[in-house]
């Protein structure tokens, strides 16, 4: 698929009014879930979610008390989760734009920048400029929180990756503090998710 077709917000709402955005688990994730639940889960801060769809994620960090930011290209993905928000009573604040617009506006406003099915759902060739995006939008040693679809089935969509590919994009920008297996994605992910948590380097 040529990246000019994916880089439209015309083909996301396409899938969405066709019943075809299969990222959509209905539900949060449930690494994310197991995250915020934990002894070692990150504290409420602010937070962007990139790519969000209809915001399950997103929404699952408001409850924990986080500021959250949730941008997508699809009208229908951001109006999906506003009335999401409105059914759990959470404050979401929402962006319908490229993201990769975000840059400049948004530098440095965000504690966290939360990835899922965002990285896969791009073309690879833009995967360097994605790692910077999510640098730029970061405060001073703040936190990317991100869960990978690391299959490796050709072709896309989603995309494939690889732990080693993640390490290599990421690392000149981050700290990799944690780039883990999960034990607990939904079976038809099963073996193939990565939880990471890198915080951002400074200069």
């Amino acid at each position: 698929m040529e990246s000019a077709a994916i880089e439209s917000p015309e083909f996301w709402e396409n899938r969405y009014q066709e019943g075809t955005a299969r990222w959509d688990l209905g539900q949060p994730a449930p690494p994310f879930v197991s995250l915020l639940a934990s002894a070692n889960g990150p504290k409420p801060g602010s937070l962007i979610a990139l790519g969000m769809g209809r915001g399950h994620d997103a929404l699952l960090f408001a409850e924990y008390g986080f500021a959250v930011t949730g941008v997508d290209f699809a009208p229908s993905a951001i109006a999906g989760a506003q009335q999401l928000a409105q059914v759990k009573g959470v404050p979401l604040a929402t962006l319908q734009c490229n993201m990769f617009d975000l840059a400049t506006e948004y530098a440095g406003k965000f504690d966290y920048v939360l990835e899922h099915t965002c990285f896969c759902a791009i073309a690879p060739t833009q995967r360097s400029a994605y790692v910077e995006l999510v640098h730029a939008l970061l405060k001073p040693s703040g936190e990317f929180i991100g869960l990978f679809w690391a299959h490796s089935r050709e072709g896309g969509l989603p995309y494939g990756t690889t732990k080693a590919e993640i390490c290599d994009l990421f690392s000149p920008y981050f700290d990799l503090t944690s780039l883990e297996l999960v034990a607990n994605s939904i079976p038809n992910r099963a073996n193939e998710e990565y939880l990471a948590r890198f915080r951002k380097l400074i200069g």
